[in-house]
């Protein structure tokens, strides 16, 4: 059994997902969306997503986490601001002892949805259908859900890879 912590970062809205595989299935845990206050200085919203991502630890005890690599936005405040919110996600899996993996959106995109262009509201249904969910997530829980479905589909290969094993790349 494995379990899966997804993050979708954002200084806004930060996006969380679990998803646990046990065999070759795969459940839904849990998913959330940490909103920070508007108009509150950085500092403060990532505080709040430092607070709220050590309680979905603590109660979902993940085995590893699978956060969006960083790309290069036009606009480089927004960048910067993104690149705060991960750092705030990147930290508190490193203290919780957790591996992380990282996967680029388009990736995701076409792991879960079949094309590295799909909408996001062709993620989120994916993810519904993936999951049994009754509805599709909000868009930022179900892109962190995806990223923790990446890590579960891409594992195997990984591991084959870190062993020494002939994978081909993806």
């Amino acid at each position: 059994m494995t379990t899966v912590l997804g993050l979708d970062p954002g200084t806004r809205h930060f996006g969380w997902g679990v998803v646990e595989q046990r065999g070759t299935r795969l459940f839904h845990v849990a998913h959330g969306i940490v909103h920070t206050r508007d108009g509150a200085p950085m500092a403060e919203r990532l505080v709040a997503i430092e607070i709220a991502l050590v309680e979905v630890l603590r109660v979902h005890e993940p085995d590893e986490a699978s956060v969006e690599s960083l790309f290069f936005a036009k606009d480089p405040q927004a960048a910067a601001k993104l690149g705060q919110a991960r750092g705030v996600g990147l930290l508190v899996c490193a203290r919780a002892g957790l591996a992380v993996h990282e996967y680029a959106p388009a990736l995701v995109k076409r792991a879960v949805a079949g094309s590295g262009r799909a909408e996001k509201s062709q993620v989120a249904q994916m993810v519904r259908v993936v999951l049994s969910l009754a509805a599709a997530p909000a868009a930022d829980a179900a892109d962190a859900l995806a990223l923790a479905l990446t890590h579960l589909q891409r594992a195997p290969i990984l591991k084959a890879r870190a062993a020494g094993g002939n994978v081909p790349p993806r």
